[in-house]
């Protein structure tokens, strides 16, 4: 029998155990020796809150917009792929969960469910969420701009770039699993055979490494966003951004936000974790756009934390994957209502009585943190 489950940690705790083994190594592993994978979580741990006190805090209100849409609260499904290998209904499942908590949802490209029938899972009408995709630029220019016209048809808001995978990072857990996707799942997407990823000979490598090495273009420079940008009405957001530099460079291109992040540390090891860049990224966009923050965020205090040092949201990616493994979309539900709770109760307790009330007052570095 489970024990009832009462934070993150206990979701992954049950995934771990009703997943195969090398399902559960692709969504949990980071790159090489995983120190920036650790790290991500262990930043939350430098940074203190500081609460205000006597703050009347009878109602407390954790919506805000993100592009344009309103939220129910600053935490968003991330972009993870494939799914299906937690699931059965796998994207369609996280789907319905973010419309029943009323937040948004970026739908990786390595679907295992189409753009079309995950947003009719959603609900193209739905007021309950929003569903954003996330997009590879790949070596076919043409398949590229095929998949931003199927989002802009199908009700998407907006196209979350992501530019940090020219190739991809080692991942040691996927090479000694040879990991490959299970011959029922395909990434429902494409159709083309040299995109369908069915290979079943990667010699040393992982089929996903295989299959990026052959699909994403690595000359990606930023005339590629302009080219983006010039062949889709939506919102533009570049996805990988951990250099202040990057970041000052994606505004003159016209971004309409930016996403920092270091890919869930599945790229270069030895990266800074993303909550310790986030604040510099601020500073460098100067309020030209917004700032998103993924990776690390396992606490509605992590939430807190990231929203004082300026982030608009967050997104989450393992604790969903985590959630969608134990119980499908209810389990997702049950991952982001805990995360809504908590969230709400560390602003409660801090003070802040609506995310406009979130300021850098409310957070303090520690040089040696200890655990908490």
């Amino acid at each position: 029998m489970s024990l009832q489950r009462v934070c993150v940690a206990d979701f992954e705790e049950e995934a771990k155990r009703v997943l195969p083994k090398a399902v559960y190594d692709y969504y949990r592993s980071g790159a090489d020796e995983q120190g920036t994978l650790a790290d991500n979580v262990a930043a939350f741990n430098r940074w203190r809150l500081v609460p205000r006190v006597l703050r009347d805090v009878s109602s407390v209100d954790l919506s805000v917009s993100v592009l344009g849409q309103k939220l129910s609260m600053p935490v968003c499904a991330a972009a993870t792929a494939m799914q299906r290998m937690a699931h059965p209904e796998g994207e369609t499942a996280t789907a319905r969960a973010c419309r029943a908590v009323g937040t948004g949802m970026m739908l990786s490209s390595w679907a295992t469910s189409t753009i079309e029938e995950v947003m009719s899972s959603m609900g193209a009408s739905s007021p309950g969420g929003v569903m954003w995709l996330q997009l590879y630029i790949y070596k076919d220019r043409e398949l590229t701009l095929s998949l931003v016209r199927r989002a802009e048809e199908a009700g998407y808001k907006a196209i979350f770039v992501t530019v940090d995978t020219p190739y991809l990072g080692r991942r040691r857990d996927d090479m000694r699993n040879r990991f490959k996707l299970p011959p029922h799942l395909s990434l429902s997407n494409f159709s083309s055979a040299s995109l369908a990823f069915s290979e079943d000979n990667y010699g040393d490598d992982s089929g996903l490494a295989v299959y990026v090495a052959k699909a994403i273009d690595p000359s990606l420079s930023w005339d590629d966003i302009t080219w983006l940008k010039k062949h889709t009405h939506l919102p533009v957001i570049v996805k990988g951004i951990v250099n202040a530099d990057d970041a000052a460079q994606a505004v003159t291109y016209g971004v309409d936000g930016v996403l920092v992040s270091n890919h869930g540390a599945r790229q270069l090891d030895g990266v800074s974790a993303t909550l310790d860049v986030l604040e510099e990224v601020v500073q460098a966009v100067q309020g030209r756009c917004d700032v998103y923050m993924d990776g690390g965020v396992r606490r509605g205090t992590d939430v807190l934390k990231a929203l004082a040092l300026g982030a608009t949201a967050v997104f989450i990616g393992r604790p969903v994957l985590w959630g969608l493994a134990c119980q499908g979309e209810q389990g997702v539900t049950e991952v982001l209502e805990l995360l809504k709770a908590e969230l709400r109760l560390a602003m409660a307790l801090t003070g802040c009585r609506s995310v406009s009330e979130v300021s850098r007052s409310l957070v303090r570095k520690v040089e040696f943190p200890s655990r908490m």
